[in-house]
């Protein structure tokens, strides 16, 4: 997996890319809760681009449920962007879709 970042129109955008599994989930949650650190100093909103990401397995999962609670504790927005069908679908069983915003694009959850 490969990780990028940006701040962008007032928040931070962070853009995986490859499959978040086993041997990836570790880093990306890393990766994950440093990007809410820096949200946090910044802007309060942390876009994750997920057109990048070719497969979530749970551990990826699990990495998103620990951001999510570090987010909340530190007044972060987390919204996920551009998830493919695959990752979109993954987010639909989990019912991850109604605790994280999704959208289209990342230009929406910058909008948003």
């Amino acid at each position: 997996m490969i990780w990028s970042e940006e701040a962008r129109d007032g928040a931070v955008v962070a853009s995986p890319k490859g499959k978040i599994d086993e041997s990836t989930a570790q880093g990306f949650g890393a990766n994950l809760e440093g990007a809410v650190t820096r949200a946090a100093d910044a802007s309060a909103r942390l876009v994750l681009d997920c057109s990048g990401i070719d497969y979530m397995s749970s551990r990826g999962l699990r990495a998103l449920t620990l951001a999510k609670r570090k987010a909340d504790g530190a007044g972060v927005r987390i919204l996920l962007a551009a998830p493919n069908a695959i990752v979109r679908e993954i987010l639909a069983i989990s019912r991850y879709d109604k605790l994280f915003g999704v959208t289209e694009t990342v230009d929406a959850a910058l909008a948003g």
